[in-house]
């Protein structure tokens, strides 16, 4: 098992910036069409969003959402979370990814953004299998994420013997850090999905990806 507590002291630490990443000049007309495409998904639904950070993809979930509970290991994120996003439709959680929370009833929805790409690949399963159990059966599910990139991405600096890929990133501050970043391709993700008696849809843009499914009945 990959320790995650190297994971959590970066984004603690790199909360204040983290937005800059949506501010690459090249990025920005992927982002203004997931911005528009994400939002119908969860119309009237109740939306578990693991990893919420720093509320950037809760701000434009909440509006049609009939409620959002929003979890993330770092206060620091959620603390700038809270700023985005009007109280009365999003409630903020600290919590863990692979120890997700039920709410009564079960959220019919549920959002990965940026995350999945941190899950170690000997645990995609696992969290698929977590996540799934705490969603109302016919559940929408959507993970959203990263492609690799040569030149807008941070580049790949190392890869370990299960398959998982590395970047090291600096902050502001000018510290380095080793993050776990993995980039699964279209067959695996469905592959992984077919695996756990799922269908999904998978959609591309230049610089991201996105993986729809919904939530059978166990």
């Amino acid at each position: 098992m990959i320790d995650a507590t190297p994971m959590q002291a970066y984004y603690a630490a790199r909360a204040r910036e983290y937005d800059q990443v949506y501010l690459k000049p090249e990025r920005q007309q992927d982002l203004r069409a997931i911005e528009q495409w994400l939002a119908p998904r969860f119309t009237a639904r109740c939306v578990l969003e693991v990893a919420c950070g720093t509320g950037y993809w809760t701000q434009f979930i909440a509006p049609t959402a009939a409620q959002v509970l929003a979890l993330d290991s770092s206060t620091e994120t959620i603390e700038i979370a809270r700023t985005r996003v009007p109280s009365d439709k999003v409630q903020f959680l600290t919590g863990d990814a692979y120890a997700l929370p039920q709410s009564t009833p079960r959220c019919d929805g549920a959002f990965a953004g940026f995350w999945f790409s941190h899950v170690p690949r000997a645990r995609w399963r696992e969290f698929l299998l977590g996540l799934n159990a705490v969603l109302a059966p016919g559940a929408a599910v959507v993970l959203l994420d990263n492609r690799y990139v040569p030149g807008s991405s941070s580049p790949i600096s190392e890869h370990d013997l299960q398959g998982n890929s590395y970047q090291t990133r600096a902050l502001l501050d000018g510290t380095q850090h080793r993050l776990l970043k993995n980039f699964p391709s279209e067959l695996e993700l469905l592959g992984l999905l077919h695996g756990l008696g799922l269908q999904g849809r998978y959609s591309a843009w230049p610089y991201y990806w996105a993986l729809e499914y919904a939530v059978t009945q166990p």
